[in-house]
């Protein structure tokens, strides 16, 4: 596998995934602390809340604008005369199908543009954001990125009733903070995870972004559903909170590298330092980017990850208003529905990543060859699933089996491309997650706008 870092040899650092798993399995290593709570695993808990989190604030939107807006204020697009691609309304028991009676009026193209904005802010950061944990720490720079989100969050309604531009401003101030998130973690695990363990840290850490689209869409849908405080902006009011109190635990209990953290166990300490590339805080070498602009690997990745993320994001933000619009939904099925295919991907996930990396350390595959395997997994899978869905056309219970169960194996993307940064280059995790992701996502800013263009 390529090295990224051209000052380092392979004899010097474990630059490569190969390298650091042979190193960490060859030497005499310490054992690990035998304590049930260990310091890394307080990370990855927190790291998860923290991620469950910032998806919930991210989503709860996609939900909520069902509510927000006045389906009224807008003539049907269908004449009558054609009903080829429109599914047939359920009734609900009173025999007639009431409209949402929002507030705002946003036609379909506004909503694609208020949905897709979150994004704008996301792509200015994520570079920057890397960098900056790999300068000043991953700690601060994801609990900031939490925190600050989470602010925005109690905020937005305010914003949106305040008018258009408001609310737009706020949503990419979102993807502004939220940005480091992502690359922050990285650079953490990087110092935190012994290269054995990354595939199914990774997924438990990583996973809390289906968790919280788990547990954001069906409560955003209840809470939209109630009369108290006008509904939908309780489900602002209320991740925005969570947000903030999950900061003062973040605080008080993570640390940027084994060495700060004053009251974890010594001998998890040695271990993780045995196991982990020590990384010179006083290196001020620079990022070198012309080893990662002509990295094949790292175009693989790009490309990869480009992809399989406009798939995730566009069920993300457009299916509760797909199972709304087309599938005619009622605002509580459609949240509930709408997390089966994050609810299966959480847990197959879990249940992929430990596979994987029992099979690295049985040395059933090589690494490189793993990674291969579970991202083509993942990105196969989740095709068919879209592929599935077409066909399903108004079967709604075909539509889920499709989106649900083969969507499933999204989740292997944590045993494939999700830890390649690191393995690739760990003392610059942060900025390589990152380094090319702001081309995808200039994509995600519009795609709102491009699927309303081809189900015109």
């Amino acid at each position: 596998m390529e090295v990224l870092d051209p000052t380092v040899t392979h004899d010097d650092a474990p630059l490569c995934i190969n390298d650091s798993i042979e190193k960490s399995t060859l030497r005499q290593i310490p054992e690990d602390t035998k304590s049930f709570v260990k310091a890394r695993y307080t990370l990855g808990f927190l790291g998860f809340l923290g991620f469950a989190l910032v998806y919930a604030m991210r989503v709860n939107l996609s939900v909520a604008i069902v509510s927000m807006v006045n389906q009224t204020a807008f003539p049907d697009n269908n004449d009558g005369n054609d009903t080829s691609d429109v599914c047939p309304k359920i009734t609900p028991v009173n025999g007639t199908f009431v409209p949402s009676p929002g507030e705002f009026n946003w036609d379909d193209k506004t909503q694609g543009i208020i949905l897709g904005s979150f994004f704008l802010g996301y792509v200015i950061t994520n570079v920057p954001g890397g960098r900056m944990a790999e300068k000043v720490g991953g700690k601060l720079v994801y609990g900031l990125g939490v925190f600050l989100t989470a602010i925005l969050t109690v905020v937005s309604p305010f914003a949106a009733y305040w008018g258009l531009g408001p609310f737009l401003a706020v949503r990419i101030a979102e993807g502004f903070t939220e940005g480091v998130t992502f690359p922050a973690m990285h650079s953490m695990l990087a110092h935190w995870v012994p290269p054995l363990e990354r595939s199914k840290f990774a997924a438990l850490v990583y996973a809390g972004s289906n968790f919280g689209t788990v547990i954001s869409l069906p409560l955003s849908g209840y809470l939209c559903s109630l009369e108290f405080w006008g509904g939908w902006p309780l489900a602002f009011y209320l991740f925005g909170t969570l947000g903030i109190m999950w900061y003062i635990f973040w605080i008080f209990f993570v640390y940027n590298t084994p060495v700060e953290h004053p009251r974890i166990d010594y001998q998890e300490k040695l271990y993780i330092e045995a196991c982990v590339e020590p990384k010179n805080p006083d290196d001020d070498r620079g990022v070198p980017w012309l080893a990662i602009l002509t990295s094949g690997p790292m175009w693989a990745i790009t490309i990869t990850q480009c992809g399989q993320s406009w798939a995730f994001y566009t069920l993300l933000t457009e299916l509760p208003t797909y199972m709304d619009r087309i599938l005619h939904f009622d605002v509580q099925q459609d949240a509930f529905l709408s997390t089966l295919p994050y609810l299966t991907a959480w847990i197959m996930g879990l249940v992929i990543c430990n596979f994987a990396d029992s099979l690295l350390e049985k040395r059933i595959i090589s690494p490189l060859n793993s990674m291969k395997f579970w991202n083509t997994v993942s990105s196969v899978a989740v095709s068919l699933s879209f592929v599935g869905a077409i066909w399903a056309e108004c079967d709604r219970v075909w539509l889920m089996i499709m989106l649900a169960g083969l969507g499933s194996l999204q989740g292997a993307v944590y045993a494939g491309n999700q830890m390649n940064h690191i393995a690739l280059a760990p003392r610059y995790a942060g900025t390589f997650a990152k380094s090319f992701f702001p081309f995808p996502c200039v994509g995600y800013s519009s795609h709102g706008e491009a699927i309303l263009y081809f189900v015109k």
